[in-house]
């Protein structure tokens, strides 16, 4: 058996609700394109992985029941025995677990793997592609628990911060200075700052943006589950996936990342964002004109608007409106101010108590 040098593990679970009504139960956010280029976000994140990796067989993906078919329907060439299907949804932390547990069955402790979630954009290809291959030869010769850490370009209150702390060498090559990239210990993860904290933050230069991108080798990660999360390794070790509905639901950050002292961070820059709502098409699409239209629009004293629409002869109308989003899908007309996308979730609670409207999730 070849052993590759790095096996990288797409986490393709997610529901996406704040993309709804655009993003569905059985459409999930990862399985739309939306970003112009015509493929998937899950398609784009698994090519520039096998780009990595020489080809499909290195790849992995871990993902929902009811999201399986759809996942093989998106990657047709992905070799059916890398496709983990969970149960049920118990956050990251027993996805990482499980699938760490079954690569190291597969090629042994000293594998690097690598976790990537299905639905980021990336710009720079090639440097995403440099600093990964940093990031694996770090895991390589340390006991080091790697994440990307994304150099912030402004003070978001949406994401969770990394501070840096000494420096712990320079890895791979740096195609912009010809020299290796910087990676650090981390000093401490902070969640989701509040405005003041996010600007002071960045001020330091010392913090970057929690990516949830994490590499490691395989025999470091299960021992230090094993320290700091044995209620979701040991009952997966003893049962496989059967264990699921026994162990609690976690994400990796809470159960690992924040308790661990083998957490490096690799602070990287490739032209990031993790589409976590409809504001993000927007980070993505801006132009000269005063709103983003990806339906037929016409407005009057309209600006700082997104438009959204699956049917191409749907027409959105508007007067006086300003920073708002307006999605038409189907039956479904969602009008939301844009500084308040994230409580899409709390409607779709609402949604999810009524039985008439079951078939809208």
């Amino acid at each position: 058996m070849t052993y590759p040098s790095l096996v990288p593990v797409i986490l393709a679970g997610g529901k996406g609700e704040r993309f709804w009504p655009l993003s569905r139960k059985h459409r999930p956010k990862q399985f739309l394109s939306l970003d112009g280029s015509g493929k998937s976000l899950l398609q784009a994140t698994a090519d520039r992985l096998q780009a990595i990796t020489g080809g499909w067989q290195s790849v992995w993906v871990v993902t929902a029941a009811h999201l399986a078919e759809g996942v093989q329907e998106q990657l047709p060439d992905l070799p059916l025995e890398n496709l983990l299907v969970e149960p049920e949804g118990r956050d990251t932390a027993p996805a990482v677990a499980w699938s760490t547990l079954e690569i190291t069955q597969r090629y042994g402790r000293d594998t690097v793997v690598g976790f990537f979630p299905a639905d980021h954009w990336i710009e720079d290809e090639s440097a995403f592609q440099a600093t990964l291959q940093a990031a694996a030869e770090l895991a390589a010769k340390e006991a080091a628990i790697v994440t990307l850490g994304i150099a912030p370009t402004f003070p978001s209150t949406g994401y969770g911060y990394i501070k840096q702390g000494e420096q712990a060498g320079s890895f791979g090559v740096n195609s912009g200075s010809g020299q290796g990239f910087p990676a650090y210990r981390v000093d401490r993860f902070t969640e989701k700052p509040d405005r003041s904290t996010a600007e002071q933050f960045l001020e330091t230069r010392q913090f970057s943006w929690n990516s949830g991108m994490f590499i490691f080798r395989a025999g470091v990660a299960l021992d230090e589950l094993n320290i700091y999360a044995p209620e979701i390794l040991g009952p997966l070790e003893e049962k496989g996936v059967a264990a699921y509905p026994e162990i609690p639901k976690k994400s990796i950050d809470y159960a690992l990342m924040e308790k661990t002292g083998q957490a490096y961070v690799l602070p990287v820059s490739f032209g990031w964002d993790d589409l976590g709502d409809w504001n993000a098409i927007e980070r993505l699409l801006k132009s000269d004109n005063p709103n983003v239209e990806l339906a037929r629009h016409i407005g009057l004293d309209t600006q700082g608007a997104l438009f959204y629409a699956t049917n191409q002869d749907d027409l959105i109308v508007t007067i006086g409106l300003e920073d708002t989003v307006i999605v038409r899908d189907g039956n479904v007309t969602l009008i939301v101010k844009k500084d308040r996308t994230q409580e899409i979730k709390h409607v779709l609670k609402e949604i999810q108590a009524d039985p008439q409207f079951k078939d809208l999730l």
